[in-house]
């Protein structure tokens, strides 16, 4: 990372701001992994661009979690009030939490990835019937 693009740390007084983002993130990558999960047996209600989009923003996400366990590291190495230190304690814990969540979407949409009505309707009508015929649903 360059200097141009290293993280702008933020003095302890951004813990609030800092925890209704990542426990924001955390309840919205949830909901998410619950809504693909219900459509795990029918992947073909989703379309190629929707589930490119899910991967690029939960990759982006993932790969950005680094900066918050850094941001929360450098404030527990500060003189921290107990509420404080026990703040960035849960929120380690939603850390690790957000970054199985989002490891888990990511793999999920790779498996959705082979059954979305783009490629059903790139298949020929042969090899649509062949497929239904082996699994016994698209």
């Amino acid at each position: 990372m360059t200097d141009a693009a290293s993280p702008n740390w933020q003095p302890i007084s951004m813990l609030p701001t800092i925890s209704g983002i990542i426990d924001g993130e955390l309840a919205d990558a949830e909901v998410h992994y619950a809504t693909l999960l219900q459509v795990r047996d029918k992947p073909y209600v989703l379309d190629d661009a929707t589930v490119e989009r899910s991967i690029k923003l939960h990759t982006e996400q993932l790969d950005f979690t680094w900066v918050f366990l850094e941001q929360l590291d450098r404030w527990y190495r500060t003189d921290l009030t107990n509420h404080e230190r026990e703040e960035i304690d849960r929120l380690s814990v939603q850390l690790e939490q957000l970054r199985v969540v989002l490891t888990n979407i990511l793999a999920l949409a790779d498996e959705l990835k082979e059954g979305i009505i783009d490629k059903i309707f790139a298949q020929s009508d042969l090899e649509l019937g062949i497929e239904v015929l082996l699994r016994g649903k698209l």
